[in-house]
């Protein structure tokens, strides 16, 4: 099992910032990519940042420019940072983890979620 536990998330004005969190923990062994989505009400989740463990990224074209994910391998845990926040960002934002136990079974793990609401 692989507990992921978020912070960070909050209500912001419009252009303003928030920085997410998520820490893992458990069963890691092999953690290959870590990742953000998002899901607004009425609408499918979807993907917002992911990065690997060798830090390659990928992003929604959505946020190009203003989010920024990192990951500190060394303490399991990947942060998003969020710039110039615009009403449509706000959301349920969940953190993924993806990867393998070592013995050839491979995982995905959600978080419970932490909700980002901009205001106008």
């Amino acid at each position: 099992q692989v507990q992921l536990v978020e912070s960070g998330g909050g209500l912001v004005q419009a252009g303003g910032s928030l920085r997410l969190s998520c820490a893992a923990s458990g069963s890691i062994f092999n953690m290959y990519t870590m990742g953000w989505y998002r899901q607004a009400p009425g609408k499918q989740r979807e993907l917002v940042a992911a990065i690997t463990s060798g830090r390659s990224t990928n992003y929604a074209d959505s946020v190009k420019g203003r989010f920024t994910i990192s990951r500190d391998n060394a303490k399991n845990t990947v942060y998003l940072q969020m710039n110039s926040l615009k009403p449509e960002d706000t959301a349920v934002y969940y953190c993924n983890a993806k990867g393998d136990y070592g013995d050839g079974r491979v995982y995905d793990y959600w978080g419970q979620g932490t909700q980002v609401t901009v205001s106008s």
